[in-house]
């Protein structure tokens, strides 16, 4: 150390000298990077309870497209559709990229909640500056709500078996 620390205070100045890289590139007036492909394609994971969905989007049409199919088809319900669209009219995108979408696991809530994830972290890689908007919407962070395991000596994960007093 260059410094000798001999007190908490010493502590907290040096602490308070050293800079993260962070405010390093900030100083130097660099922008975040973009993290595309050579296609010109964001990629991203999402998750939500066993679902997950791996995300691309690029610039286009607004189209989306789940598995093959399009959005309407395989996410039938209205609720689930606008799940999808819900990063995208945050950050005022919607009908400006094309999304490509591969999910996998759970069931059709937790698959749109996924994907819901997903366009929202493509999104930040795609245009770093959209995370201010996107984070306090709650759209970056993963849903960590699971199904509880079911326990021995139980029918199910909470349910007891019917008490008998004879």
């Amino acid at each position: 150390m260059a410094e000798d620390v001999k007190s908490f205070s010493d502590l907290k100045s040096t602490l308070i000298k050293a800079k993260t890289p962070a405010e390093t590139k900030a100083e130097a007036g660099e922008q975040p990077k973009n993290n595309r492909d050579a296609k010109g394609r964001a990629y991203a994971t999402g998750r939500r309870k066993n679902a997950v969905a791996r995300v691309w989007i690029k610039p286009g049409r607004g189209q989306i497209i789940v598995n093959g199919k399009e959005e309407k088809i395989y996410f039938a319900r209205p609720v689930l559709r606008m799940i999808l669209r819900q990063p995208l009219i945050a950050a005022n995108r919607d009908g400006q990229f094309d999304v490509i979408v591969t999910v996998v696991g759970g069931g059709l809530s937790g698959q749109a909640g996924a994907v819901r994830h997903g366009i929202s972290r493509a999104l930040v890689a795609y245009e770093p500056s959209l995370r201010p908007v996107l984070k306090p919407g709650g759209f970056l962070t993963r849903d960590p709500r699971v199904v509880e395991r079911k326990k021995y000596g139980h029918p199910k994960a909470r349910r007891s078996f019917q008490f008998s007093k004879r």
